[in-house]
């Protein structure tokens, strides 16, 4: 019998059928996470928002917590299955853009009405999209790296530090990435730089506020990968 103080692990059955290596099913849980918010990020992206007088794209409030979860991810999974989760993450995204262009020239049906205001809404612009799938990869492989660094060649303690390193370095290139990437081409470089500040303050923000995901219980993997 299990003991009641156990994490809960699901066990991952490999294609050679050697035994089970037990995953924790929060490392699961966080994976998924991960994604949806990056998925949720680029869809609430298409709203240009005002906040404070300023404009921002609504992505901007949930697409921080990815960073964070992606340290969960890292200390649950290691620094080989955090690359992978990002880069799968990236190729997702590419591929719900194709779907949703595909779909907004699709034809809609005269009884429905809206095929144009869906078409309007979520036919993605290209070079933003472009522009966010390359920041996400970048900035978050960094991020990889920097935590990778800080737990085998500082310290595996002090969890909410190697969460504000990475992120401080990682977010601001996220946003530079995104900003000149998206906005450099038709807008006038003070508006970028307003994006961008603006951005990073809410971004860093959200890390602040998403720090304590770092303490989930996810078992003793990771350490020296």
């Amino acid at each position: 019998m299990c003991s009641a103080s156990a994490p809960l692990a699901l066990p991952v059955v490999p294609p050679n059928g050697d035994a089970a290596t037990p995953v924790p099913a929060i490392a699961i849980i966080v994976v998924a996470a991960y994604i949806a918010v990056q998925m949720l990020a680029d869809i609430a992206s298409l709203k240009i928002g005002v906040v404070f007088g300023l404009a921002v794209d609504m992505g901007t409030f949930v697409y921080p917590l990815t960073f964070t979860l992606r340290d969960v991810v890292h200390k649950a999974l290691g620094k080989r299955n955090a690359q992978v989760v990002v880069i799968t993450a990236g190729v997702i995204n590419l591929g719900m853009a194709a779907y949703l262009m595909w779909v907004a020239t699709v034809p809609g049906d005269p009884s429905w009405g809206l095929a144009k205001e869906f078409s309007a809404i979520l036919a993605p612009v290209w070079r933003i999209v472009l522009a966010s799938i390359a920041a996400e990869v970048v900035s978050e492989l960094l991020d990889t790296e920097i935590y990778h660094w800080f737990v085998t060649r500082v310290t595996t303690r002090h969890q909410w530090a190697r969460v504000l390193l990475s992120n401080s370095l990682s977010v601001p290139t996220d946003n530079l990435i995104f900003a000149v990437g998206a906005f450099a081409w038709n807008l006038p470089w003070p508006t970028v730089w307003q994006i961008f500040f603006f951005n990073l303050w809410v971004k860093y923000g959200m890390t602040l506020v998403s720090l304590p995901l770092i303490y989930l219980p996810v078992g003793k993997r990771m350490q020296r990968e």
